[in-house]
């Protein structure tokens, strides 16, 4: 007989709880959801206030059959998952699929995994919120409505396994429309003068209080300050306060995380849900600033210890969104004295993240001094000016200096200190330059400045944006890329020793690393959805859906009347759609005639992205068209006639190797090198239309060699098995299956027998989700060529083959 149950979300979290109580509690893992809509149509019932109808999903049948056991045998049921809506939900699901009855169950919640919260919890047990519950169920339901009834629109509109979201759809927006705004931003040069001077042995730099339209304008503001005397018309000395940033939210944990150590929003939040159900941090996801009065205390005691009381002044931070949903804490350690928590290098380094800014925002402000020198010029209007800073006291910035997403900002908050000057001081002018400066469109979102928009905006939530992060990026609607900048030339005048001198320098311009950038297809949907589907994709609409799941989740909102609300309108629409069509929202574009052939050119998008097509097929001739894909960075509504005509130059003969012709071509992951029925991929310092015999060969070669490096060993009387060389060290692969190598054991001496061996004791990656059919490639790049030239012709399976397989297949598992 067991007396006490515990059931916790992950089992990490479930060895850190069962540490603390004793020998009366046993603790186990539901892994996470385990009841959800079915797949198919009949998951909501519409006409009976939108009853949902659930089911316990395939992968967790066992897991809900071993918790049904033990809860049958518990004296008392404690459901211990997250204190969110999720949360909640998960635990209303578990009292649903265990039969659980009221007596026999208590709900509990704590914002951290330690010893004195865990007893607090469990002398403070409440039942479960059936308002939280419904803003949860309120969200998936309509989430469920939303994407089943307009993702098929789109499939007939568009193209066949698109996709549509009442968040997805409106994150994909606010990237294609910042990257329409980048298209059409025109960069206008301005020269910025800048002046260096001698101070007494110490280097002074001033910048002009005007920035020139023109190259003219600038060559003659130098020729007027030929043999001008300098002089510090007045200084200015003010003391100056900078307070710290408030401990890390969801939100500005994912962003500070990006800018400091180069996270993706999925990557922050995994690591974090580590360090939370280790029992390191608090809740990783929260909207709130807010910090306990214990671990203020704590913090400051911790303050005192390390630099000295001078350092503590103690901040209660408010919540400035208006949507914040419950009182909970932000996110912070769970001891402020512990330094080392984790050998995993991640792990550390996105806690002492967390640690430094919690401590951070409990100390006292760093004191500066700011200096302006006013210099002005003889005999001329312009005047220059020098800043420089001095922190007289450290404050936070001994332990803390938060990042910013803009360069420009990043650079000019760094302010170097300013030698001893004086007022009526004269300077000797060293050098007086002139640099063109090209204005800067505004930057593509990374990851976490697409969050932080989303945020402001009020869509979406701390348990939403990285799944909505992923989930633009699996659909093929957003990419995370870098892309090369381009050359541009600028000049620098230059006056020194009275003389002024010309220079043309280049730099490169418009580079991107880890941004996000929106496909065709992308920007094709949006259209589509922001001229029929207005509604759904408005900013300002997805936002008051929000505040009215916050409303449900206060119990001031029914949930079925807010849904019905919603769906009269949006199901309207929905059937309007019918009349629209399909030619008006392909994205095709004629772009001219090519001036060889008279033949015209049309951009589409195709089953397999963009593409150009010369000519059209014409009835009764042997006339037809010739296709070439778009390159990466161009897209269907911009790319020009000349920049079309370009890529029907490819496929194109490099040259011979080893007595077989090398073609260079553009397939759908990019460009490609093809010799001997190989494809070999392009970096991208290699341009198709210009790579050479020499760099083809040496492509070729440098990939044999790795190739030949990776093989440690084969057995020729089983193929599927090898021990190959990977990133992280030697492995074995058995057909799809990679397994580790036990220490101590040497690859290049492991038998067959072995590898099977290991092979078999290695358990199944457990499937997540559905199985999904694997699109096709397209018909000219190499994946698909490859996969022809290995594909026997297909056998038909049968229901009952099928069904064998399956059968086989569950058995295996069962033996595993």
């Amino acid at each position: 007989m067991i007396k006490n149950l515990v059931i916790v979300e992950s089992p990490a979290k479930a060895k850190t709880i069962e540490g603390y109580l004793g020998k009366d509690f046993v603790v186990k893992s539901s892994f996470g959801h385990v009841r959800d809509l079915p797949k198919d149509n009949n998951a909501i019932d519409i006409q009976n206030g939108f009853k949902p109808t659930y089911v316990v999903s395939p992968d967790k049948r066992e897991v809900i059959a071993q918790l049904k056991k033990l809860a049958k045998e518990a004296e008392t049921v404690w459901l211990a998952s997250d204190e969110d809506r999720e949360g909640e939900a998960i635990s209303w699901h578990l009292s649903e699929a265990l039969n659980l009855t009221e007596a026999k169950t208590r709900r509990i919640v704590f914002r951290e995994i330690t010893k004195s919260a865990i007893l607090n919890a469990i002398e403070n047990p409440r039942s479960i919120d059936t308002n939280l519950v419904n803003a949860q169920q309120a969200r998936r339901v309509l989430d469920r409505l939303v994407g089943f009834e307009l993702s098929p629109v789109l499939w007939k509109k568009i193209k066949t396994g698109l996709s549509a979201g009442r968040v997805q759809s409106v994150a994909v927006r606010v990237v294609v429309e910042r990257e329409r705004e980048i298209e059409k931003h025109k960069a206008v040069s301005t020269f910025k003068v800048v002046a260096q001077f001698d101070a007494g042995g110490k280097r002074v730099e001033a910048e002009l209080n005007t920035r020139f339209k023109t190259q003219a304008e600038a060559e003659d503001f130098l020729k007027r300050c030929i043999g001008a005397s300098y002089s510090i018309e007045s200084l200015e000395k003010k003391p100056t306060k900078r307070s710290p940033a408030p401990p890390f939210t969801t939100s500005t944990l994912q962003q500070e995380a990006s800018r400091k150590l180069s996270f993706s929003v999925a990557q922050t939040m995994q690591v974090a849900q580590r360090l939370y159900e280790a029992g390191k941090i608090s809740y990783m996801r929260t909207d709130s600033v807010n910090l306990s009065q214990d671990a203020m205390t704590a913090a400051a005691v911790e303050i005192a210890r390390s630099f000295g009381e001078n350092y503590v002044k103690t901040r209660q931070y408010k919540t400035k969104s208006k949507s914040a949903q419950e009182a909970h804490e932000s996110i912070r350690p769970t001891d402020f004295a512990a330094l080392q928590v984790s050998s995993d290098r991640n792990e550390q380094r996105l806690y002492d993240l967390i640690r430094k800014r919690a401590i951070a925002s409990q100390m006292a402000d760093a004191e500066i001094e700011k200096t302006t020198a006013t210099i002005t010029i003889s005999g001329q209007p312009e005047k220059l000016v020098a800043t420089g800073e001095v922190v007289r006291f450290e404050g936070f910035l001994k332990v803390y200096s938060e990042s910013t997403d803009d360069e420009e900002l990043a650079d000019d908050d760094v302010k170097g200190m300013l030698p001893p000057l004086n007022e009526g001081q004269s300077l000797a002018l060293q050098r007086l330059q002139a640099t063109e400066r090209y204005s800067r469109p505004a930057p593509r979102y990374t990851e976490a400045s697409l969050v932080k928009k989303l945020e402001e905006m009020g869509i979406g939530r701390p348990s939403t944006y990285a799944p909505t992060i992923s989930t633009i990026q699996k659909r093929g609607y957003v990419e995370k890329d870098n892309r090369e900048g381009k050359e541009r030339a600028y000049t620098v005048l230059t006056l020194e020793n009275d003389q002024i001198s010309t220079q043309k320098k280049t730099e490169m311009a418009g580079a991107e690393k880890a941004k996000l950038f929106p496909t065709d297809i992308a920007m094709v949907v949006t259209d589509f959805l922001v001229s029929h589907f207005e509604s759904v994709i408005d900013y300002s609409f997805t936002a008051k859906v929000e505040e009215e799941f916050d409303e449900i989740a206060a119990g001031k909102k029914q949930w079925d009347k807010m849904l019905d609300t919603f769906y009269t309108s949006f199901h309207q629409t929905i059937e309007t759609s019918a009349n629209v069509e399909r030619s008006t929202v392909s994205g095709a574009r004629e772009l001219g005639v090519d001036p060889v052939s008279g033949m015209k050119v049309i951009a589409k998008l195709g089953r397999f992205g963009p593409y150009v097509q010369l000519g059209e097929e014409v009835e009764g001739t042997e006339a037809k068209p010739v296709y070439a894909s778009l390159r990466k960075g161009t897209f269907i509504e911009s790319i020009s006639l000349e920049q079309a005509l370009e890529l029907f130059k490819l496929p194109r003969i490099v040259g011979e190797f080893e007595g077989k012709e090398m073609k260079a071509a553009i397939g759908r992951f990019g460009p490609y090198i093809q010799h001997n029925s190989k494809y070999y991929s392009l970096p991208k310092d290699l341009d198709p239309l210009l790579v050479t015999e020499p760099e083809a060969i040496a492509l070729i070669e440098a990939k044999r060699k790795a190739d030949a490096e990776k093989m440690i060993k084969t057995f020729p009387e089983n193929p599927e098995v090898t021990v190959l060389n990977g990133r992280f060290g030697p492995y074995i692969c058995v057909g799809k299956k990679n397994v580790k190598i036990p220490k101590g054991q040497e690859p290049a001496e492991l038998t067959l027998k072995q590898c099977l061996e290991l092979a078999e004791a290695t358990p199944d990656k457990p499937a997540r989700g559905g199985f999904k059919k694997k699109a096709a490639p397209a018909a000219d790049t190499p994946a698909a060529k490859k996969t022809a030239a290995k594909k026997p012709a297909a056998k038909k399976t049968t229901s009952t083959t099928k069904a064998a397989a399956k059968k086989t297949s569950s058995a295996k598992k069962k033996a595993s």
